[in-house]
């Protein structure tokens, strides 16, 4: 049985501390050291990013995510254009010992709004 990308996208989300936008950004303001992980595609970031982001394409996050945050225990929050790719790249996050990983569960507009 093939399983919906849906569902692998619930599954993550049941596993992983989602926020909104603006809990997000509350969040960063208070962790000095927290980093923000865009995992869209190099062609949507080049469209609109947000200036303290960093990205690292999805299919690409397991292999670059040590460049950015080397302890287990950095704040990490992560968004992409509506949750999904955020959701899937937590999970792997946590799969690989990283330990304080958020998804800013909202859509990019609404992540750029607040974020500026």
């Amino acid at each position: 049985m093939i399983v919906p990308v849906s569902e692998l996208i619930a599954s993550a989300k049941s596993q992983c501390n989602c926020m909104d936008q603006l809990a997000a950004k509350l969040f960063y303001d208070r962790h000095d050291d927290a980093v923000i992980i865009d995992v869209r595609e190099p062609k949507e970031v080049t469209e609109s990013s947000l200036i303290d982001s960093t990205n690292i394409p999805r299919g690409l996050l397991e292999m670059k995510i040590t460049n950015i945050c080397e302890n287990h225990d950095t704040p990490i929050l992560i968004h992409c254009a509506a949750g999904g790719r955020a959701s899937l790249s937590a999970a792997t996050l946590q799969m690989m010992g990283y330990s304080n990983v958020h998804v800013i569960d909202a859509t990019f507009e609404e992540i750029r709004h607040v974020f500026g």
